[in-house]
């Protein structure tokens, strides 16, 4: 029901003054992608703004914004229903912008829906009332990024009492935003005679209008509430004279003079009813007691006393915001328990409307908690999807024993700490709910005990994960597993939405010892990939492919990724499917497959059925541009520069990192080497904030090639020798390796520079490099028929009679791996039979 409210343009007095010189700035704004009317209350923004979206002639789409919209799925459903209003059917198909993946992730959704604004046969103008109770950061951003893409005939009207947080001034630079401000919106001398003349029937000297706009500076309010009083007094003069200070101490005071006049039954039906942010007759009365509601109302309107119809038919009202701020004020101050009673009597009405959220509302005000709770349990797995943010303050804003026995609560609530990367307070709000889980263990049913443990240890467990250590979620993972043996809701979550999550499930950037690393993944891929319907082991699956893809494990990281490939529960989360086959591709070019490798991410992007296409496409193409460039393609790669709209003078991102370090090569071989160098210094500063040392060794990777293109040898070298140092105790290989020819001499430099006892260079490290590169470019078939260590391992065992079970616990791998192993093996050495291979193993001590 509100939301049909919210949509309404807001009725205006039946006699207004005329005000051609604020029409005129407010169609300015149909010329405009934006127009911002911004002032503090009091200035007659919604008034003026309704009364000319009333005329304008354009259909007008009106969202009046309060709270309870400071959410995602909320703001976007009231912008899509308000314009459905006046475009029937309009965004039947973006349902999956209310999703809450979309804030993450918000561009896909937007592209979306400026893709329906752009088949609108004629102008729409968007007006969004009070945004300045919106804070949350995605949709901030996500305006942003619509109106950077706005179509020309689509036009967004912002009325704010505070500036806009989001930047506007490439929009103002190219002359394609209106702002109104406090001087536009104030009433010039000529407007203020006609409004006390015609609207509030007061006859006054020009001396006593000049000595009221002196006074109020035009302050719209001011005006009309020196008007209300003026009307009631035997003295106009002297009541002029007593008008002064700022603007806020006149509406004190004016305020006081107008609610000192009214009768009692009127300052207690006002007091009463200040608290509600939206009101009509029934809901006034049960606030109030007063059975003449509706007669209270028509009196206030009549008395132009600050009370603005919200619908036609005058059913729906709200008090403009100086008058509730100040009647709360008074209640608050002089009856708090009165106050507190109201807004139980108003928890009551909307409960027993079905309007569940408003009742939450007044029953936190009221403090009524144990109601409060009650209503957000009963609503958390819908909230929980559409109302994340509001959900959170409410939580937030109760004291932690009112939902001590309500854990659903608290794993929630440690899950969104998780979310806004504040894990020192999650894991300490996980360890104390622990002991209170462990207290409810007699209280609540065995099955549903375990499920809440074993979901609380699993986000023990990604904390630690993203903390960067890994024994400790070991520990939590095994909690989990004892509870969970076949997982939970949260770790069994499949999803069509592609999120850039790439630092939360990458441990190669998350920790820095990778053998440790290595056992953990191995254990867990153990563990979690026998089972079938577990997808949460694809994250470790891909972590672990990365790591041998990084140390030039090829065939272990091909054999892995085979495994995870043909996981069938890895098929709903579109995210790991594109990773896997990125990965994918890394590895068959470097196996000598480049046009497979290009290709086969072709034919992978012909099978995406994501909201998220868009994202994943420029995912896909930024890395066969990356494949394109290592083979030499250079002109294919520019092309992809040129297209994907990045530029180095871009306020640089972590999430689009990839693309960048891409754009930097590109710009490099280009021989646009101040813009490589420019866009490499904004990715140094980015990087230095966070501590990511994967990321950081392939800038400066990319650093140093760029820096060779530029005939800067000093330079270049220095940046080589700080990515050596600190990848070494890391063993990365391919990161060097992959930057082909231009890493290659620069290694060889440094290597003939060699002095004998020089630490000033890690030499063995840089002869290990160099091993790899000589490596590659040996012949194929070589390459193709030497064992490698773990299958020389294998045959050598074999040749001992061990089977491939006493093979798997002897060297600590799966059967499954054995096999693969084995395969390989009978392949390089041309055998079909186990005998064969232990005659050949008999024969030949060695392989290499």
């Amino acid at each position: 029901m509100f939301i049909q409210i919210k949509i309404e343009i807001p009725q205006a007095r039946r006699s207004m003054v005329s005000r051609p010189r604020l029409v005129g700035k407010f169609n300015e704004g149909l010329e405009s992608k934006l127009t911002l009317v911004s002032a503090q209350a009091g200035y007659g923004k919604t008034t003026a703004l309704g009364t000319w979206a009333k005329q304008c002639g354009v259909p007008v789409a009106w969202v009046s914004l309060d709270k309870l919209d400071n959410d995602w799925t909320t703001f976007w459903n009231c912008i899509l229903t308000s314009i459905r209003k006046r475009v029937p059917g309009f965004g039947e198909k973006l349902g999956f912008l209310l999703e809450m993946e979309s804030a993450a992730s918000f561009e896909p959704g937007i592209s979306a829906l400026l893709n329906e604004l752009q088949q609108l046969d004629d102008s729409l103008v968007l007006v969004l009332d009070d945004y300045h109770v919106i804070d949350l950061q995605a949709i901030h951003h996500s305006l942003s990024y619509l109106l950077e893409y706005l179509p020309p005939h689509v036009h967004l009207y912002i009325a704010s009492r505070v500036e806009l947080a989001f930047p506007t001034a490439r929009l103002m630079a190219k002359g394609e935003m209106v702002q109104i401000n406090m001087k536009d919106l104030q009433f010039n001398l000529d407007e203020g005679v006609i409004f006390f003349r015609d609207m509030m029937k007061i006859s006054l000297t020009n001396d006593q209008i000049f000595e009221l706009f002196r006074q109020t500076e035009g302050w719209v309010s001011g005006l009309q509430l020196a008007a209300i009083t003026l009307k009631r007094s035997s003295n106009i003069a002297a009541s002029i004279r007593q008008f002064n200070g700022q603007q806020r101490h006149i509406s004190s005071y004016l305020l006081e003079e107008v609610y000192g006049n009214l009768s009692e039954s009127m300052q207690q039906f006002l007091l009463a009813t200040s608290l509600l942010s939206r009101m009509n007759r029934d809901l006034c009365q049960a606030v109030t007691d007063q059975k003449d509601s509706q007669g209270q109302l028509e009196r206030l309107e009549q008395l132009n006393l600050f009370l603005i119809p919200l619908d036609d038919r005058h059913e729906w009202y709200r008090y403009h915001h100086l008058l509730s701020d100040f009647l709360q004020q008074i209640i608050a101050r002089d009856n708090p328990e009165q106050l507190r009673q109201f807004h139980v009597r108003a928890a009551s009405w909307f409960e027993s409307q079905s309007l569940n959220e408003d009742a939450i509302e007044h029953y936190i005000k009221a403090q009524q908690v144990e109601d409060a709770v009650r209503l957000i349990e009963s609503l958390l797995p819908e909230l929980m999807k559409s109302k994340v943010n509001v959900l959170i303050r409410w939580i937030t804003s109760l004291p932690e024993s009112s939902y001590e026995h309500k854990p659903l609560f608290e794993i929630f609530y440690i899950s969104k700490l998780i979310e806004g990367g504040d894990w020192n307070k999650a894991l300490q709000r996980a360890e104390q709910a622990e002991k209170r889980f462990e207290s409810l263990k007699a209280v609540i049913p065995e099955l549903e005990w375990k499920q809440l443990m074993g979901n609380l240890y699993y986000f023990c467990g990604i904390i630690c994960y993203l903390k960067r250590d890994v024994i400790r979620t070991s520990h939590y993972f095994e909690q989990l597993d004892y509870y969970l043996p076949e997982g939970g809701s949260f770790q069994n979550y499949g999803s069509n939405r592609y999120q850039d999550y790439y630092l939360f499930t990458d441990l190669l950037s998350l920790n820095n010892d990778l053998h440790v690393v290595e056992q953990f993944l191995l254990k867990w891929i153990h563990v979690w990939g026998e089972r079938e319907h577990y997808p949460f082991v694809g994250y470790l699956y891909i972590s672990y492919c990365m790591l041998h893809y990084e140390w030039n494990n090829l065939e272990e990281a091909e054999l892995y990724l085979g495994q995870a490939m043909k996981r069938e529960d890895l098929q709903t989360n579109i995210w790991m499917r594109v990773q896997l086959h990125l990965i994918s591709s890394w590895l068959q070019l470097a196996l000598g497959r480049g046009s497979e490798a290009i290709e086969s991410l072709t034919r992978f992007s012909l099978t995406i059925e994501s909201p998220d296409y868009d994202l994943i496409m420029r995912r896909i193409k930024e890395q066969q541009a990356h494949l394109f460039l290592r083979q030499g393609q250079v002109q294919k790669t520019i092309d992809w520069s040129e297209q994907n709209g990045l530029s180095y003078r871009d306020e640089v991102s972590l999430h689009r990192m990839e693309e960048y370090l891409v754009l930097a090569r590109v710009l490099a071989v280009s021989e646009r080497i101040e813009e490589a160098i420019h866009l490499i210094d904004n990715l140094e500063r980015l990087v230095e904030k966070e501590n990511y040392l994967r990321l950081r060794i392939k800038l400066l990777v990319v650093k140093c090639t760029v820096l060779w293109y530029s005939d800067q040898p000093r330079e270049a070298f220095e940046a080589l020798k700080a990515a050596l140092w600190i990848s070494e105790p890391t063993g990365y290989i391919r990161s060097f390796i992959d930057e082909g020819p231009v890493m290659e001499e620069m290694l060889s430099n440094l290597e003939e520079r060699h002095e004998p006892g020089s630490r000033a260079v890690p030499f063995g490290y840089i002869s290990k490099l160099l091993h790899a590169f000589r490596a590659r470019h040996s012949d194929r078939l070589s390459r193709e028929t030497r064992l490698t260590d773990q299958e020389e391992n294998v045959l050598d065992l074999i040749a001992e009679g061990l089977l491939n079970k006493e093979i798997a616990s002897r060297l600590q791998i799966s059967v499954d791996t054995v096999k693969f192993h084995v395969k390989n093996i009978y392949r390089k050495l041309g055998v079909q039979r186990r005998t064969q291979a232990i005659q050949h193993a008999k024969q030949n001590h060695s392989f290499k």
